[in-house]
């Protein structure tokens, strides 16, 4: 089971209004979205060309697969902390895990993998070394393959 103490990183998110649906809980679609404006600023504190940076050097991450389980469901108005975390490196490809949390119930558990590929050959590349450098200072555990 998925803790709090998993992550280094967390993002806080409010959820509004438009974000739920006739149910009165988030549309289970939005938590892709919710977990999109997470790993951005998970990113954003690493430090790490941001992808406007990685588009201009032609080489940039893409999701290859996203993976959702639902515990619990949020609704309007409820304050969640999204953590985020690099579970493991591989030669081209990363996974980031992802937890919602409202206060202490764990209501969401995320998989994102991402491809680092060449925009022009429309092919995987390696992760530069100065990523995998910099995502293991980032992480308290090193991430499996660093």
């Amino acid at each position: 089971m998925t803790q709090k103490t998993d992550f280094n990183f967390f993002h806080p998110l409010r959820v509004r209004w438009a974000e739920v649906d006739m149910q009165r809980v988030v549309f289970n679609g939005n938590y892709l979205l919710y977990f999109d404006v997470a790993f951005t600023e998970y990113w954003r504190a690493t430090g790490l060309r941001d992808p406007l940076g990685q588009q201009k050097s032609g080489k940039e991450l893409f999701v290859r697969k996203a993976q959702i389980e639902y515990h619990g469901s949020a609704g309007f108005d409820d304050e969640l902390n999204i953590g985020v975390r690099c579970a493991k490196l591989g030669r081209s490809s990363m996974t980031i895990n992802i937890a919602i949390f409202r206060g202490d119930d764990h209501l969401i558990d995320g998989e994102l993998i991402y491809v680092y590929a060449d925009t022009q050959a429309k092919k995987s590349t390696p992760i530069p070394d100065a990523w995998r450098e910099r995502l293991a200072q980032v992480e308290r555990v090193k991430p499996e393959g660093v």
